[in-house]
């Protein structure tokens, strides 16, 4: 059976996803750095003074073993920020390095609340987990890059 020219337009597109499929799922995770970098803006600690509800950190951070398992706080404020047991003093980064997945609460007066959440998660397996996690990675990307809605 020889296929058509028509057959042949279906069929190449199809193994391009498929191959890209295959390739999302079993290829090494790679990162330039394995940090994961959050900045405490100057003026953050004069806002919260001033009544602003200043959100600069998500309340849950999530890091991958093995990809983006290192916090890098960075404190760009005036003021000393705290970080768990830890005091960033203006102008300082504080990295905090990951070794075994996790749930770990910590005090962070650069937040509202006092609280920050972070989730490490074991580096998924090839094949259908890491698919899922790119996948994920892909969409949470792309939400990030929608533009902030009109006021």
């Amino acid at each position: 059976m020889t296929l058509s020219r028509r057959h042949w337009g279906y069929l190449l597109p199809l193994a391009c996803l498929l191959a890209l499929l295959g390739w999302a799922a079993l290829a090494p995770l790679r990162a330039d750095s394995r940090d994961e970098l959050f900045e405490i803006p100057k003026g953050t600690w004069e806002r919260r003074m001033a009544g602003d509800k200043v959100e600069i950190l998500p309340g849950e951070v999530r890091l991958t073993l093995g990809y983006k398992d290192v916090l890098l706080l960075r404190n760009n404020d005036v003021v000393p920020q705290v970080f768990g047991p830890i005091l960033i003093m203006p102008g300082q980064d504080f990295r905090l390095p990951f070794e075994q997945a996790s749930v770990n609460q910590f005090a962070c007066s650069a937040h509202a609340s006092g609280q920050m959440v972070v989730v490490v998660e074991a580096l998924p397996n090839p094949g259908t987990p890491r698919l899922v996690w790119r996948i994920e990675a892909l969409l949470k990307a792309l939400r990030g890059m929608r533009p902030a809605p009109a006021k």
